[in-house]
């Protein structure tokens, strides 16, 4: 369970269901499956997968991703899925944008971001352990997320460290 549901509920248990019966299964696929926005699917998934951040800092989170490196973006409307790899920088701002101006060129109405999570997951592709950040819109559907790794190999001990620090850093604080 995520260390933001404490509590079992019939959502719970599809979800959990459904990824032990295919744990290589997307988030967007079990959502439709059991009739929930995506992020109720990143919220429940079970053992500690998922940790809600502070979406108050959502501008400080971003900019971390800096230090990253390449990363795979995958931003999903519903219709289509449009992915991208590249690096974090050259932030601005201008109007109800923040920007993000390199290869990747971001335009992410911030106003609009609802939650945030560092998730770890087997990828739907190879099964390999994939470490990301996943923001939400206040709605609930995805708004973009980065991957720091995606497939074909396990995530490197320099990079489970700096994953680690952005999710205890950012921890969302509960009262």
């Amino acid at each position: 369970m995520s260390d933001t549901t404490a509590i079992a509920d019939p959502i719970s248990e599809r979800i959990i269901a459904l990824l032990t019966e295919k744990p290589k299964s997307m988030t967007p696929t079990i959502a439709r499956l059991v009739g929930v926005p995506e992020l109720e699917v990143i919220r429940r998934l079970p053992g500690g997968a998922s940790v809600e951040l502070d979406i108050a800092q959502w501008e400080a989170i971003i900019r971390e991703f800096e230090h990253f490196g390449k990363v795979h973006v995958i931003c999903n409307n519903g219709t289509v899925v449009l992915e991208s790899f590249g690096t974090f920088g050259n932030f601005s701002t201008w109007g109800e944008f923040f920007n993000v101006q390199t290869k990747i060129d971001m335009h992410i109405r911030h106003a609009e971001l609802g939650a945030v999570f560092a998730v770890e997951k087997p990828g739907h592709m190879d099964g390999q352990r994939t470490l990301s950040v996943q923001f939400f819109t206040r709605e609930g559907s995805s708004a973009f997320k980065v991957f720091f790794s995606f497939g074909g190999k396990a995530p490197s001990a320099e990079l489970e460290e700096k994953f680690a620090a952005l999710r205890d850093t950012y921890r969302l604080a509960r009262h």
